[in-house]
């Protein structure tokens, strides 16, 4: 028998679809909502706001709040307990709020005390169109089956607050954007390169607007069918694409398998058996996990609520027909144009003809900016306003190299973008030619060019760059493409792939390094307020020492008769690196034990990644056979600042004089000791920084395989001493950044930093 509990979320959803489906003005029903859902939860007073102008909220809907307040703007996003919730886009109940700062007092919104304050967010396309909020006098508790029935009237409110009936209301409110009089728009590029052709406007996300269902049984095989349907098609697809090896390749693989997940298929069906329509059953799955995650400033699971947002809309238009139906333009090259989009979107096309990809919601990161980067289409993002004003078959032009998309380019603009694409097709060529050549500045320093790689990266690019050999292998990605732990045999398996890929070329591998944003499937989130700077990397792995024990076991036997090269990041202090070291030559000495074969040499390093080592360089590296500088964290520690944080994004730049002087300090030391020293962050895959670290000291350098060409003609087009003397000038200034100083400089001598 239901419980009381179930039994009243069962009369309020009943209650729910009766008001819905009433005869009456869409202000009335809203009214209705919002006082039937305060009556129910025992709440003094409730509203619902719906969002304005991009930022704002203005109340539409009130049950004993001031009245005087209907249909006016009242708080922006951020502002208040209503705007927290608006911006976060989660669901957050507070109590004891008439002590909370952020309490909203001057609205004068509320007419009596209040004591216990929550809100759920009104979600359409990721963002908040509104809030739902709710108050009490007094300090009210919330249940999970309480904020459940609380977030499923918020879906309901969602659909009507985005609805036609609306548009009247919020005319009121919004401005146009006039982007039809713009021809050039700035944006974000994500992905370099030019592309012209007719957009195609990328809709296919389906807005739910039935929410109850009448047959269960019926909605079940509604959800079968789509389900199977979906992932059929996704693997014929994904099969027929050449897409070679890579990243991208390992994201759709991942992308199919989050598409096929069975517990999250169960959780469908057990929406569906509450009484849900099997549309609004994805919806809830999709939002309770956004409720439960949304908070995290964990970039792998920020990725995979994406991936999880994307496989749900596609099986939402699976379940309403109307899969397929995009309208496209046949044999003509298009410009893809969307508000956000999932890896696997760029597959509904025909992908050789998209020659651009606008993301109007789109981060660096993000799944499909990667995919389109490996297919080599520019992509641009951040242009607000333009998914919703473009048009199908009108002509676009997509500079992803600058960051500017041209709406109804003119005929001169046609021809120069024309021109861009013709100059990066022969550069291209021209870049294959430099294979057999050396990595030579033009005043005789031989700088050793390396790739960063893991399992799933390409391996193919050790053999057509010609590199000097491995400077970074990620061991983490076979670790996190597993649905276990792998065992010491699965990861010899892993290295000795690698090393015989490699030949007799340098290998150095990295010792596991996850945390912080890579996760393992199967080990639980520690929940951190700060993972990047929590319990990440060589801090877990001496805390669970079997598992390094176990990988410098795998490292030893993979290396037999052979050089092996390993390095342990994140040290932040010489007993750290001394732990470490000491936990490999335990396991060198137990292999001489058992009579095995060992390595014929070891060196044993450590990443250069945490400001305190810096100061400690003359005590670690007598200790040391070779240090690598891992730019990213260095760089994201040294200036307090979260690289994958949007707002920061152009705030501080390494090529300025704080970053380069700790750098400078770092290969001078090196030198100083005699010890090999690398970099192999982000900063040796960019020409432009990879030629300040030439001027700098440096000569070795180790990228990824998709920058190693570009790099290697910077290197063949400069010279090393001539830089040197201008970098070291340049460094005694106090510029926030030498990038156009820099950039000037590589044209004014001719130095190919395409």
């Amino acid at each position: 028998m239901p419980s009381p509990a179930v039994n009243k979320a069962m009369d309020i959803l009943q209650k729910l679809r009766k008001i819905r489906e009433e005869d009456e003005a869409i202000d009335v029903k809203l009214s209705k909502i919002v006082q039937m859902t305060a009556e129910e939860m025992s709440a003094d007073s409730a509203g619902c706001y719906i969002t304005v102008e991009g930022n704002s909220l203005a109340l539409c809907a009130q049950y004993h709040l001031n009245p005087e307040l209907i249909n006016k703007v009242v708080f922006r996003f951020g502002e208040g307990l209503t705007g927290e919730v608006a911006q976060n886009n989660r669901t957050q109940c507070f109590l004891n709020v008439d002590n909370n700062p952020k309490l909203e007092k001057k609205s004068s919104i509320y007419l009596s005390e209040v004591k216990t304050f929550i809100g759920i967010p009104l979600i359409r396309w990721r963002r908040s169109i509104g809030v739902l909020t709710l108050q009490h006098k007094e300090n009210h508790e919330y249940t999970p089956l309480e904020i459940e029935i609380l977030e499923t009237v918020a879906m309901l409110l969602s659909e009507i607050v985005s609805s036609e009936e609306m548009a009247e209301i919020r005319d009121k409110f919004e401005k146009t954007s006039h982007l039809s009089d713009r021809e050039k728009l700035k944006g974000v590029s994500l992905s370099k390169g030019y592309g012209l052709g007719l957009a195609v406007v990328h809709r296919r996300r389906q807005v739910v607007t039935k929410i109850f269902a009448e047959d269960k049984d019926k909605e079940l095989n509604r959800l079968a069918i789509a389900f199977s349907q979906m992932n059929a098609d996704l693997e014929e697809k994904l099969n027929a694409t050449k897409l070679g090896i890579g990243e991208h390749v390992d994201i759709l693989d991942a992308y199919k398998m989050f598409a096929s997940d069975k517990g999250w298929y169960k959780k469908l069906e057990n929406n569906i058996q509450s009484g849900l329509t099997a549309e609004a059953a994805v919806e809830r799955a999709y939002e309770d996990m956004w409720n439960r995650l949304s908070g995290t400033t964990d970039a792998y699971l920020k990725e995979r609520l994406h991936d999880l947002r994307d496989v749900s809309d596609r099986l939402s238009s699976y379940l309403s027909g109307d899969f397929g139906t995009t309208k496209s333009i046949k044999d003509q090259d298009i410009v893809v144009v969307a508000q956000t989009m999932g890896p696997a979107d760029l597959m509904d096309y025909d992908y050789t003809h998209i020659k651009g990809l606008i993301i109007e919601d789109g981060t660096p990161t993000m799944h499909v900016a990667i995919v389109a980067k490996a297919l080599s289409i520019p992509v641009v993002a951040k242009i607000k306003g333009i998914f919703a004003e473009v048009k199908t078959g009108e002509l676009i032009g997509v500079d992803g190299t600058d960051g500017y998309v041209y709406m109804h380019p003119s005929a001169m603009v046609q021809q120069k973008f024309k021109s861009k694409i013709a100059e990066k097709e022969q550069l291209q060529a021209k870049l294959a030619e430099l294979k057999p050549l050396a990595a030579e500045t033009k005043d005789g320093e031989h700088i050793n060019l390396y790739l960063n790689i893991g399992l799933s990266f390409d391996l193919d690019y050790i053999e057509s760059t010609n590199c000097d050999g491995i400077g970074l292998y990620r061991t983490e990605i076979p670790f996190m493409a597993s649905d276990i732990m792998p065992n010491v045999d699965r990861q010899i398996a892993y290295y000795q792939e690698l090393m015989d890929k490699a030949g007799d070329k340098k290998v150095i591998f990295r010792s596991l390094d996850v945390g912080s944003d890579k996760l393992l499937p199967y080990w639980g989130n520690v929940g951190e307020e700060n993972p990047a700077i929590g319990w990440r990397s060589i801090r877990i792995t001496l805390d669970r020492r079997a598992i390094l024990r176990k990988q410098m076991r795998a490292f030893l036997r993979a290396a037999v008769g052979k050089e092996l090269n390993i390095m342990f990041p994140m040290i932040t202090n010489v007993s750290e690196f001394k732990e470490a070291k000491e936990t490999l030559l335990m396991e060198v000495e137990k292999e001489k034990k058992r009579s095995a074969q060992v390595p014929k040499k070891i060196n044993v390093g450590l990443m250069i990644e945490v400001p305190s080592i810096v100061f400690q360089l003359d005590e670690i590296l007598p200790l040391a056979d070779f240090i690598s500088i891992g730019t990213n964290d260095l760089a994201q520690f040294i200036f307090a600042c979260d690289r994958g944080n949007p707002r920061l994004t152009e705030r501080y730049d390494v090529l300025s004089a704080p970053f380069l002087s700790v750098m400078k300090l770092i290969i001078d030391k090196a030198n100083q000791y005699g010890v090999y020293c690398s970099v192999c962050g982000e900063m040796a895959s960019n020409p432009i920084e990879a030629m300040a670290l030439i001027g700098l000291g440096f000569r070795n350098l180790s990228m990824s395989g998709s920058s190693f060409g570009r790099v290697k003609s910077m290197v063949r087009s400069m010279n090393a001493q001539a830089m040197s003397d201008y970098i070291n000038t340049l460094i005694k200034s106090s510029a926030k950044t030498f990038r156009p100083q820099l950039i000037s400089y590589a044209n004014d001598h001719g130095i190919e930093i395409y």
